[in-house]
């Protein structure tokens, strides 16, 4: 069975090139880079080259670059030092947020008794900064601001230049998780002026298990992981040199392809736009999700207009790997929060939420076939119901 890979925002294949220059670092680079010897120094060397890449990507110092496992560990460590280390009192953030942000910021009130404010969004997805600004305007507590930069289930773009300005100007700290937008869009955080970020590099045909956090230098916070001085002491441990080598690599691949990656993957999205409209009479896209320019062009949010919670089973079974909400809430019974923060009762009661997320592997015959079988799983349901 010729599979149908729909489900990038989860994990992306690694790319030949990527799998190549991490297979060259485990034969050849073997050493401990903590080692003072010859092979130890040039695995210390490879992993400052690739610091490098990645702070030249985002226009910052290669000393705000600290290498972790992925953007949840990133996003752990920032939050919680935040909170433990630099005094924060309020954490102001959203419905919308990645699990790990979600559910750090509810840790850090339970255990650290933080005041946890979220803003609300619209039935689109969109956040009030004006209600933001009116938040950092009307409190005099040490405040962190986290929210993300493209939403992962629904593809809302965020001001994220906007919201780095109001922090800056009210005085609190702005943390982003940026894991749906690294190596997809440019980023300049010497004009975005936000204070910490994070990446997974498995989001743009780089490994799992290497990423890194953004943390504007002289910013106080600490490691999560403690017991040695790797990573400017902020992540102690064995580097993973060939993970990290891997995510250079990746986004070197990432930057170089952006902007023809870009214009294939709007076609690609158009294309699934009009054929599930065509299709599937019905059929809402949710969020800005089917808004050129105002979502991230890797993800398509569709909300199929019938009851189906097997769908992704069923799509599997046919050789098609799509999600029906972020993979880290994959198998739950219940809608995303996400969702429950978008979708009417009704909505909730009687469609079938679908994230689709594509890569510049993903073809127009990929979104036939995936169209086609939902139109045939549709019709199967149909004759249960009239039998």
């Amino acid at each position: 069975m010729n599979r149908v890979y729909l489900d990038n925002a989860a994990t992306t294949p690694l790319r030949e090139e990527v799998i190549a220059a991490m297979v060259e670092v485990m034969k050849v680079h073997y050493g401990n880079p903590s080692s003072t010897y010859s092979i130890g120094q040039e695995a210390k060397a490879i992993i400052e080259e690739n610091r490098r890449k990645v702070a030249q990507y985002l226009q910052v110092s290669p000393a705000e670059i600290i290498f972790t496992s992925c953007g949840t560990e990133a996003n752990n460590m920032i939050i919680k030092s935040c909170v433990n280390n630099l005094g924060i009192e309020r954490i102001i953030t959203s419905p919308l947020e990645h699990k790990c942000v979600a559910e750090t910021s509810f840790e850090m009130k339970h255990t650290r008794g933080v005041e946890l404010v979220y803003l609300k969004p619209n039935q689109k997805g969109d956040l009030d900064l004006n209600q933001l600004e009116s938040l950092l305007q009307n409190s005099k507590k040490k405040t962190l601001v986290t929210l993300m930069h493209a939403n992962n289930e629904i593809a809302n773009l965020l001001d994220i230049e906007k919201v780095a300005t109001l922090c800056k100007q009210y005085q609190a700290l702005y943390h982003s998780d940026t894991v749906q937008t690294v190596g997809h869009l440019p980023l300049d955080f010497s004009r975005i002026k936000l204070d910490f970020a994070s990446c997974s590099a498995h989001k743009f045909h780089g490994p799992k298990g290497a990423g890194f956090a953004f943390v504007r230098k002289f910013s106080g916070i600490k490691g999560l992981i403690v017991g040695g001085a790797q990573e400017r002491g902020l992540r102690a441990g064995t580097e993973n040199v060939s993970g990290i080598v891997g995510l250079g690599k990746a986004l070197e691949l990432a930057v170089e392809h952006m902007q023809e990656n870009t214009h294939y993957m709007e076609d690609i999205k158009a294309y699934a736009v009009e054929q599930l409209s065509q299709k599937l009479p019905g059929v809402i896209f949710n969020g800005r999700s089917a808004e050129r320019g105002n979502s991230l062009y890797t993800l398509l949010s569709v909300l199929l207009p019938f009851k189906n919670p097997l769908i992704g089973f069923q799509l599997d079974m046919r050789g098609i790997a799509v999600s029906q909400g972020s993979a880290c809430s994959s198998g739950a019974a219940k809608p995303s929060m996400v969702m429950l923060s978008i979708l009417t009762d009704d909505q909730l009661e009687n469609t079938t939420p679908l994230r689709l997320s594509f890569s510049h592997m993903t073809t127009k015959q990929d979104i036939d076939r995936l169209v086609e079988t939902l139109l045939e799983i549709k019709e199967m349901d149909i004759e249960k119901m009239n039998v």
